[in-house]
């Protein structure tokens, strides 16, 4: 952690929603006049596409099916863990780019499935941003936990995050449900081992939960909406979280344990504002005063 150059790290599986929780936070840096370095995790996986798919192959042919983006050898956490060192003690770093489609490869003048060379961060920022796969892991190699200063988990519940991985693969990517269903199969290993840890190190989680049946996720023709669902918050530590104050300005909320609060879906980023605009003005004010 670092009082003079901050770290927000918004950690969450594929499908699970991180993008909007970044959504939010640009709204709240762009109101705040607050200068933010945004990295992705996509950034620090260790292979390309078709590397990837090599890979898989000899891991497959080796016995191995369990390997995916999910396991922290099909990244270079130790790069990542050195990015949020560096950022925390000069402000500086280093980060590139993973080019998903056409549309970002005529942006960045990189072929889809390839990475961009690194380029050096923009001089002057308030903090460092990341959202990804593995941004609070904890194990023999890295603690990047330790590193961040305001850590964020967003966890859907499980059979929420396949439907919307199915339909964003399906409808961005053009996988069929079964090759999508392929992908999370191989992931519950490292899902399990890898990215559910680190949910207990995260400072607030989010855990949106649908009230429609999604018995199978596999077949669901569509995304429970946000009024179809209900969204827990927890709060590691809710020492000066004001409860009370939440729980007046969200209309329809309430207090599940003494460090969770329940909001109606359509109410997420409502609740986002009001709980991360002063915990970021903080960092960015005690970074000032460091």
């Amino acid at each position: 952690m670092s009082k003079k150059h901050p770290i927000i790290s918004v950690t969450g599986s594929s499908g699970a929603g991180t993008t909007t929780v970044k959504t939010t936070f640009d709204q709240i840096f762009r109101r705040e006049g607050v200068k933010a370095v945004s990295i992705e995790g996509d950034a620090f996986h260790r292979f390309s596409r078709a590397d990837m798919k090599a890979e898989l192959d000899r891991r497959k042919q080796g016995g191995d099916a369990t390997f995916s983006h999910f396991s922290y050898d099909a990244n270079i956490l130790d790069k990542l863990e050195g990015v949020f060192r560096t950022y925390g003690e000069t402000g500086t770093g280093q980060t590139r780019h993973y080019v998903h489609d056409e549309e970002d490869a005529e942006r960045r003048g990189v072929p889809p499935g390839q990475f961009t060379g690194w380029e050096d961060f923009e001089t002057g920022s308030d903090l460092l941003f990341y959202e990804g796969l593995h941004g609070a892991v904890v194990n023999e190699d890295v603690n990047l936990a330790d590193l961040a200063d305001l850590k964020i988990g967003v966890v859907p519940v499980i059979n929420l995050e396949w439907i919307q991985k199915i339909h964003r693969d399906k409808a961005s990517r053009g996988y069929s449900t079964e090759a999508v269903t392929d992908t999370i199969l191989r992931r519950m290993h490292a899902y399990v081992h890898c990215i559910c840890p680190q949910f207990i190190q995260t400072d607030v989680n989010f855990q949106r939960v649908p009230v429609v049946d999604t018995s199978d996720p596999f077949i669901a023709r569509w995304i429970p909406t946000a009024d179809e669902s209900l969204v827990v918050i927890r709060f590691r530590n809710p020492r000066g979280i004001d409860f009370p104050y939440l729980t007046s300005m969200i209309q329809g909320s309430w207090m599940s344990r003494a460090n969770s609060i329940v909001i109606p879906g359509g109410k997420l980023d409502l609740a986002m504002q009001l709980i991360f605009t002063p915990m970021v003005n903080r960092l960015v004010h005690e970074s000032k005063r460091a």
